[in-house]
């Protein structure tokens, strides 16, 4: 058995992006999600746990989220998954985005592996389900781990909130119907980690995020 997923989130960027970690605890191999900047900040998360990163994942193409992705493919040698490919634009223009908001360093950068709805990403023996959740990006994805009843939603919905549309390719009305027909039918018990503020569940959302009350 490859244990259960375990996660750690190191706030990253001027945007406080929650940057991930997650890992098998048996196997302590695990991915980077969301890596915006502040890389050493991430590798000294990483060594702090102890684990080994195989692979980094993208849930979109925002520059909070992906602005280091490209150069810590390179420091940690690993391969990259995610976004959709409907992100492309977003990642092609990660540089010029990040000089628009005082971000240096950030790079173009394209994926090792697409994902697309429906496909399956392991990290250290554990399996996440892919759902395309677009409206914040077109691009975005969802990580879920069924098993452990866990997901990463990037910037699709949070606690008491949901992603910004009024940035380029975004959509409120593809967004909110994303959230009520893919995600919360997930479970009401599904934990989980947004690309900002605190975790919650998908249980206490359809009860009382207000974007989602009919």
């Amino acid at each position: 058995m490859p244990g259960t997923p375990r996660a750690g989130i190191v706030p990253v960027t001027p945007f406080q992006q929650n940057c991930t970690l997650i890992w098998s605890d048996e196997t302590k191999v695990g991915a980077v999600v969301d890596p915006g900047g502040d890389l050493e900040r991430i590798e000294a998360a990483i060594a702090g746990q102890g684990i080994t990163i195989e692979k980094i994942l993208l849930t979109h193409g925002h520059i909070d989220h992906a602005g280091g992705a490209a150069e810590l493919r390179d420091r940690l040698g690993v391969p990259i998954e995610g976004p959709h490919e409907a992100d492309r634009y977003l990642l092609d223009s990660l540089p010029e985005t990040g000089a628009n908001y005082g971000l240096d360093g950030a790079r173009a950068v394209t994926p090792d592996r697409w994902l697309a709805d429906g496909d399956v990403v392991e990290v250290g023996g554990l399996a996440f389900d892919i759902l395309h959740a677009p409206g914040h990006s077109p691009g975005s994805v969802v990580f879920m781990s069924r098993d452990a009843r866990f997901a990463l939603v990037g910037d699709v919905v949070f606690k008491g909130s949901v992603g910004r549309t009024d940035l380029p390719g975004g959509s409120h009305e593809q967004l909110i119907r994303a959230i009520k027909d893919r995600v919360l039918p997930l479970g009401d018990d599904v934990a989980f980690i947004p690309g900002h503020g605190p975790t919650s569940t998908l249980g206490e959302e359809r009860l009382t995020n207000p974007f989602l009350q009919d």
